[in-house]
């Protein structure tokens, strides 16, 4: 039985992977920092390597023996008092746990990059893995930021001789999303009725599972020293909202707001949380983002690998489906879901 190590297994999309894994077969290592919520791997046939991303004996214990090594582990979030703490983790960790998996011989390291990494298209049109930012000055977020640093990293190694793939997965909608994510949290918070507006933006939403699926064949089929994006459907915001009114029986908000007046509440309100420390409502970063439509092209993976996301409602509908059974939902919304779900 092979073995793969993977980082992460405690978030969203490294679930994911875990169970998929296991499925194939592999003996599966998870990192798991110590006093960290194990809830996703709760019942499954793993072995637990305790540690950080700082701590390279654990990293050294994980990837011995492996065959393949899978870096999901990421501190993803849009607003960040310290960011110091982000770059260390993101940046810094991934090059921890490259050069371990090279050490180590392993076949193949997959690095979970994001699509934070890929520059968007002004015109529109989905991006592919030949749109790249010429600085990370023109990089919004301290988050996308320390994608782009990770990833400029992880291929660095790759030139150098590591077995290195770098996939860019783009929004995941799904099971297993407990923090919530960013992209999770919208559908928590239309399901309890807590979004009365929209803004004019699109992005590419990827079911967790395909992109878990996304992360394997990266590893099976996956060139050393490319980076693949393992999108989903490009839609807009509003055509996500759509989607969930119809699954959920939540009325979708009728009024846009204008990007002018986002951005100044965002600026507010962002400002407030840097006094007070505590998360804004809407990250003024989130709202600059949206300026662009966040839309890519998965062909690149698709023609090489036989890579087939599902579409958008598929996605979403399972998130739903978690997110409900889970307790994230008031009460008294999920009683006027009843009759969708079921």
């Amino acid at each position: 039985m092979d073995t793969c190590f993977l980082t992460g297994g405690t978030g969203f999309v490294g679930a994911n992977l875990a169970r998929l894994l296991i499925d194939k077969g592999f003996h599966v290592r998870a990192l798991a920092r110590r006093g960290s919520n194990r809830k996703n791997l709760e019942g499954l046939s793993l072995e637990i390597v305790e540690g950080d991303l700082s701590d390279e004996a654990a990293l050294k214990v994980g990837c011995a023996g492996s065959r393949y090594v899978f870096h999901c582990a990421a501190d993803y979030r849009l607003w960040v008092k310290h960011p110091e703490a982000m770059y260390e983790s993101n940046v810094k960790g991934t090059v921890r746990v490259i050069e371990s998996a090279a050490r180590a011989g392993c076949e193949k390291i997959v690095h979970c990059s994001s699509v934070a990494a890929v520059k968007p298209r002004r015109d529109h049109r989905p991006a592919d893995e030949t749109s790249e930012y010429a600085s990370e000055a023109e990089i919004v977020s301290h988050y996308k930021k320390s994608k782009y640093l990770a990833e400029k990293e992880a291929l660095k190694l790759a030139q150098k001789g590591a077995p290195v793939v770098v996939v860019n997965p783009a929004a995941p909608i799904g099971a297993y999303d407990i923090k919530p994510t960013p992209t999770g949290k919208i559908v928590v918070d239309f399901l309890n009725g807590r979004i009365p507006s929209y803004i004019e933006t699109g992005l590419n939403i990827v079911f967790a599972r395909d992109a878990a699926l996304g992360h394997l064949l990266a590893a099976e089929k996956g060139r050393v020293g490319e980076r693949y994006i393992l999108g989903g459907e490009n839609i807009t915001f509003k055509a996500m909202l759509e989607i969930l009114a119809d699954l959920s029986g939540v009325s979708a908000p009728r009024f846009k707001t204008p990007y002018s007046i986002a951005y100044a509440f965002a600026a507010l309100d962002s400002a407030r949380a840097r006094l007070t420390g505590k998360e804004p409502l809407a990250p003024l970063d989130a709202v600059k983002m949206a300026k662009h439509y966040m839309w890519f092209d998965s062909s690149k993976a698709e023609k090489e690998w036989g890579y087939h996301p599902v579409s958008a409602r598929e996605a979403l509908k399972n998130a739903v489906n978690w997110f409900v059974e889970n307790g994230y939902v008031s009460k008294k919304a999920e009683e006027r879901m009843k009759v969708c779900l079921s």
